[in-house]
């Protein structure tokens, strides 16, 4: 499932595509097709992101509430006319652009309470502008469940996931498994504040970059990660690997049925 900066990147593409544009939108695949006749020939107003969500706006004060879930995927491209294979839930195109989706788990027309009320339910955002963290804090710091599931809870920190989960905690040298409500507001804020920035940078650069510069390949004479992912980490997806800072081998477990990596050694806090 994609990470928050993806989302956002996508909401910045459908509004350059499409802002101010009286658009068509349509559904090829056919189950979406009551949406799209309520937004055909609209004129798109704009597109963004709250976490993982993301809300696509129409001059009649409709919205399109899209989540990829695991197997929804954008596809943008120039031209009028592109393929078709059946699978395209929705497709909007103007006289220049396309912007087709496939596989998402929601995918509605919402009324502008609606999505109000959608926004209420949702977490704050690390890199929304608008994000307010005493929210998050307010839920952490009272709860006994670990850190490394709190930081998973989209009601808690929308758009983080299992990357940015790992990666922030090894920064910080905090173990996973500390309890919220022993994460001290130091630490909170010092996690909050690196989300904003690497995931700021996850949106600029389409990958997640965690590695500081002391650690990157040319720096260490490593060679550098070769992963589907993409970008540079410290603990993702390297379990039994030796860890950048310390040597000890890279740890994983399952928690709340997902994968976690953690350094013992260094993430003892």
């Amino acid at each position: 499932m994609p990470e928050g900066h993806v989302v956002h990147r996508q909401a910045r593409a459908l509004t350059q595509a499409f802002k101010n544009e009286r658009v068509r939108v349509t559904s090829p695949q056919g189950r979406f097709a009551a949406g799209a006749k309520v937004l055909d020939r609209k004129t798109f107003t704009k597109a963004e992101a709250r976490g993982k969500h993301l809300f696509i706006g129409f001059d009649n004060r409709r919205w399109i509430h899209i989540h990829l879930g695991l197997y929804g995927k954008w596809q943008f491209g120039k031209g009028t006319e592109p393929d078709d294979n059946g699978l395209i839930r929705l497709r909007i195109t103007s006289e220049t652009n396309f912007a087709q989706l496939r596989g998402p788990s929601v995918c509605e027309v919402i009324t502008d309470d609606e999505m109000a009320t959608a926004i209420t339910r949702i977490g704050p955002d690390p890199i929304h502008k608008g994000a307010d963290p005493v929210r998050a804090w307010d839920r952490v710091h009272r709860s006994a469940a670990p850190i490394g599931a709190l930081l998973m809870d989209q009601k808690i920190f929308a758009g983080v996931g299992n990357i940015y989960r790992a990666e922030v905690l090894f920064r910080h040298q905090i173990s996973p498994f500390t309890h919220g409500r022993v994460i001290s507001n130091e630490q909170f804020d010092a996690i909050w504040s690196d989300l904003v920035f690497l995931m700021t940078l996850g949106v600029k650069n389409g990958r997640i970059d965690t590695v500081r510069a002391v650690h990157l390949p040319e720096v260490m004479g490593r060679e550098p990660r070769v992963d589907r992912h993409g970008g540079e980490v410290y603990v993702y997806r390297r379990e039994g690997m030796k860890c950048f800072v310390c040597g000890a081998k890279i740890k994983m477990a399952d928690m709340q049925g997902r994968k976690l990596y953690w350094c013992a050694k260094c993430q003892v806090g």
